[in-house]
């Protein structure tokens, strides 16, 4: 009896488990994707909201927010088949919709990867679980490349303004670099290598972030020379998350839980380390102490330089890509930022130039140089190395550097047009008045009830238990010692 209740119950859900279902690749994937979806909900929502400006944190963070919920929407009703579906021009999917059971119970597969002139063999990363699954992934990147886009423009930008640009910039930038490079587009069958999204999604939103700051124009004088975190801890609890959740990140990028998964994982966190270590070195070196913001900034520079390359490159070369990822970004930060005319003059808030473009950037070309041959046979549907390992690795630089100008090109323009666009019928910029106030005259809403940036705590004013206060002595005040502002807790 017990076998044949067995045998019904494997009948039973047999449609639910196809053959060339693997569970634990789906397993995994499914928890890549959350993983990748935590960094920017909540991730960056707490991370913006904290290391902005006090008068800025709910905008902050509500632009994440929105992000998040219309790049969702948008992915299935058309983005994602412009971004993975079937070939419209050599740079760009045709756009449908991702929502009928038929299709996302099916295998999943992206059909333009199969490498033309690679032995007539079907990608050898095609996954082994549901397209439901690869659609949900891959959304998660869309929408955190919008996100840290919003970083550039925080403190500023008409919230309306931001609610037509998210749509609009996903249909006509980011699912054109997705399909060049990961959805069988032209760069893709160049051979030119974007492992998880330095090119994608780093290099594209610091370019376009760089560009909508100029077009939005600059925060008020006062809060561009002083927007300190209105919360470190918290800002290092967003940041906390965003770093674990970029195991799955790049340990997402090979589509299934193999051994180059593994390999993108540990390079991923190596690389992350030495970049912070390296960044708060250098502060310590030319400031005299480490700056917890600048720890910060470190990390994001080693998690975006090693993406392009996470599963490619030996551990070694992770170390190397962090050493060079917390002090070339920390120069075009500190130094280079300061001489130039272009830079000093476009507001870009959170230094996502910086942080992405610039460390995308030398990842992808770093990647040109230290890709080994024996990784890319596990993961590449070519065959590739970087050009320290000689053979064909110069050319594969040089794909490299064209691959980053286009993309480049590309989103200086197609944000250019999306903006000039949008501002015919909403200004990019809230006046000059509401800036003044900031979330409150954004949303109604701020995100403390009590004091505001640099007022003191008084007790006799502050709390439900003043009575308390008058009966014991003054507590002794710490001091802020990075804007010499008194607290007295």
């Amino acid at each position: 009896m017990a076998a044949e209740q067995i045998a019904y119950t494997v009948k039973e859900f047999a449609p639910a488990v196809p053959e060339w279902l693997n569970k634990g690749d789906n397993a995994w994937q499914m928890t890549a994707a959350t993983l990748v979806g935590i960094q920017s909900m909540p991730g960056l929502v707490i991370l913006y909201a904290s290391i902005v400006k006090k008068k800025w944190a709910v905008n902050s963070a509500f632009m994440a927010l929105y992000a998040f919920a219309a790049v969702l929407i948008c992915w299935v009703l058309l983005c994602y088949r412009m971004a993975f579906g079937d070939e419209l021009l050599p740079f760009w999917g045709k756009g449908a919709p991702a929502l009928g059971q038929r299709y996302l119970r099916g295998r999943a597969k992206v059909p333009e990867s199969k490498h033309r002139g690679y032995n007539d063999v079907d990608d050898i990363t095609e996954p082994l679980y549901p397209m439901a699954t690869l659609v949900y992934f891959q959304f998660t990147f869309a929408a955190i490349t919008l996100i840290l886009l919003a970083g550039s423009v925080l403190g500023r930008m008409n919230i309306r303004a931001w609610m037509a640009f998210v749509p609009l910039w996903l249909i006509f930038s980011y699912t054109v670099g997705a399909f060049s490079l990961w959805g069988g587009g032209f760069l893709y069958h160049w051979g030119v290598i974007d492992y998880s999204g330095g090119y994608v999604i780093h290099l594209s939103s610091g370019i376009a972030g760089l560009t909508a700051a100029y077009w939005v124009g600059p925060r008020l004088k006062c809060d561009r020379e002083r927007f300190p975190p209105n919360n470190v801890l918290l800002m290092l609890a967003g940041a906390g998350l965003l770093w674990m959740g970029w195991s799955g990140f790049n340990g997402g990028a090979p589509y299934a839980a193999n051994i180059d998964s593994s390999i993108a994982v540990l390079n991923t966190n190596v690389c992350a380390a030495t970049s912070l270590l390296v960044w708060t070195s250098l502060d310590v070196v030319f400031f005299g102490k480490p700056s917890v913001v600048g720890a910060v900034q470190g990390m994001m520079t080693g998690l975006a330089c090693i993406t392009p390359g996470a599963g490619l490159v030996q551990s070694w070369a992770a170390i190397v890509m962090g050493m060079l990822s917390g002090s070339i970004p920390w120069v075009s930060m500190m130094v280079l930022h300061k001489k130039c005319s272009l830079l000093q003059k476009v507001d870009d808030a959170l230094g996502v130039f910086h942080t992405h473009a610039v460390a995308g950037l030398l990842g992808g070309l770093l990647t040109g140089l230290l890709a080994e041959p024996d990784l890319c046979k596990l993961i590449l549907p070519f065959d590739t190395r970087g050009a320290f390992y000689g053979g064909n690795g110069g050319v594969q630089f040089l794909k490299q550097i064209v691959a980053a100008l286009f993309v480049i090109t590309w989103n200086v323009v197609s944000t250019s047009i999306i903006l000039l666009f949008i501002r015919l019928f909403i200004p990019l910029r809230m006046p000059d008045n509401q800036l003044e106030i900031g979330d409150d005259a954004a949303h109604g809403e701020e995100a403390y009830a009590l004091w505001g940036d640099g007022e003191k705590y008084d007790p006799t004013e502050h709390g439900w238990h003043i009575s308390q206060f008058s009966e014991v002595a003054a507590p002794s005040p710490y001091v802020n010692g990075a804007r010499g502002v008194t607290i007295n807790l």
